[in-house]
């Protein structure tokens, strides 16, 4: 059955399974015989009849056909989209559709997709080759630019994954203040570590999936929960657990349950609580390092935790993590102390070279200023068309992340994201992929601009916008 898919993948992919050069993917325009269940757009038929091919035989040979599962398009509906290519705010599928991307590889494309000078630097580190699985000068390199950024890392480990980084720091909190309890907020995601799989964001909640079986009890015994923004109940549990709660996770703004910002005086009370109690502040930063401000979310907002995890932005496109802190926290780490961590691929020469030459990108004067320009006006010009067309619309955005939602709002938590209604959102989803516009396929996810997009890609984003609220 794995052979018979596999073939069929590569034959619906147009790649043979000979040791042959895999034929470039075209992007001419299909007979109109060719197009299956096609919607006319003005002169331009839109099918996605390859990627419907690709991914019937990628559920022989994947679970689900994916291997993340909001990619699979469970809470819009309608074809998953195979692509073939991205550059700058552009992605193309492998019917040859083009897209405004504002997906932008779930975050790390900050500087555009495809960056002919990373792409560049690239090249001459692949020609010294892929991975040394031992030191190396570039590693520094991307150290000491995070260690000179964040305002709360002193030292820092570079692992693979966000997952990782939330994993290692998991240990590492608890390894340093010899507790084991953490407490997290409802809707956030850290990953899919065990002790976070509890009333988590993300693919967890786009899905709908209680929390996940073979997680064990006792690997989540010592995680409390608080809804997102609420001090009262954080107060509480600390109360409740004195000095038994080793460190407070939380996304400084929620990506992962739609986009959620803090309470002006929510991250002021949590550093504060953590600090009477002796436990430690973690800010999961891998959505919003580097994306809210160069020093992230921290500098954002003038909070500075005590220990941070980073992902997405600092490996450029490439797989990527980071956990950081003070040097006393992180002189836990072997070999300087005693908590283990490790891995392969960790700091391999790749990775550093896209992260060094993004970072450098994101230190140019109006960065920022780009993207809260650009973001802000996506965001008004799709509240506006809701207003126009009469639906019920809430939303906002700090810098190159933002989200809506289809409810009168305000959201300040995951109960009041979950009273979107969400069905229309799958409406207004596969319109704006008819329209050429990407959006993230869940309610239950931010968005990303990037230096790469224009006014006309924010033009023609919102009217677009307009022209699918009007019809659902």
């Amino acid at each position: 059955m794995a052979g018979a898919a596999a073939a069929a993948a590569a034959v619906a992919s147009g790649i043979s399974i000979r040791p042959v050069a895999a034929p470039k993917i075209s992007r001419a325009p299909r007979s109109r015989s060719a197009v299956r269940a096609a919607v006319s757009i003005g002169e331009k038929a839109y099918t996605v009849q390859k990627s419907e091919e690709i991914f019937n035989a990628a559920k022989e040979l994947m679970p689900g056909g994916v291997n993340s599962p909001v990619r699979a398009f469970k809470s819009v509906g309608g074809q998953p989209i195979v692509f073939d290519s991205v550059k700058g705010s552009h992605m193309w599928d492998v019917d040859g559709n083009e897209y405004i991307d504002y997906v932008g590889s779930w975050g790390p494309a900050i500087i555009g997709h495809a960056d002919d000078e990373v792409n560049a630097a690239l090249i001459e580190t692949l020609k010294k080759g892929t991975s040394f699985g031992a030191p190396c000068a570039l590693e520094n390199v991307l150290a000491q630019m995070v260690i000179s950024a964040v305002p709360s890392i002193e030292m820092v480990r570079f692992v693979n994954s966000g997952t990782e980084a939330c994993m290692g720091a998991l240990r590492l909190v608890r390894a340093f203040t010899g507790r084991e309890k953490i407490l997290k907020f409802e809707g956030c995601y850290h990953g899919h570590a065990d002790s976070f799989l509890v009333k988590a964001g993300s693919g967890v909640a786009t899905l709908g999936l209680p929390d996940s079986p073979g997680v064990p009890k006792g690997a989540t015994v010592g995680t409390l929960t608080a809804p997102y923004n609420d001090v009262e109940a954080v107060k509480k549990l600390f109360e409740d657990n004195k000095g038994e709660i080793a460190a407070v996770f939380l996304e400084p703004v929620v990506g992962n349950a739609g986009f959620i910002p803090p309470q002006p005086a929510f991250l002021n009370a949590l550093r504060e609580v953590t600090k009477q109690d002796g436990a430690l502040l973690v800010f999961d930063e891998v959505m919003t390092g580097f994306r809210l401000a160069y020093g992230g979310a921290q500098e954002y907002f003038g909070i500075t935790p005590d220990v941070t995890t980073l992902g997405k932005i600092i490996g450029g496109g490439l797989p990527v993590g980071a956990y950081g802190g003070r040097k006393e926290i992180m002189e836990m780490v072997a070999p300087a102390g005693p908590m283990y961590q490790a891995g392969t691929l960790s700091g391999n020469p790749l990775a550093m070279t896209a992260g060094i030459h993004t970072l450098k990108r994101l230190m140019e004067p109006g960065t920022y200023e780009y993207l809260d320009k650009v973001t802000g006006e996506l965001v008004q010009g799709i509240l506006d068309a809701g207003a126009k067309t009469g639906h019920e619309m809430c939303g906002g955005h700090i810098r190159g992340m933002f989200g809506f939602f289809f409810a009168g709002g305000p959201v300040h938590n995951f109960d009041d994201a979950k009273k979107s209604d969400t069905a229309k959102f799958g409406r207004f989803h596969r319109g704006m992929l008819e329209e050429g516009v990407y959006l993230a396929p869940s309610q239950f996810e931010a968005g990303f601009t990037s230096l790469a997009h224009t006014t006309l890609d924010i033009e023609k984003t919102v009217e677009a916008a307009e022209k699918v609220l009007r019809r659902i």
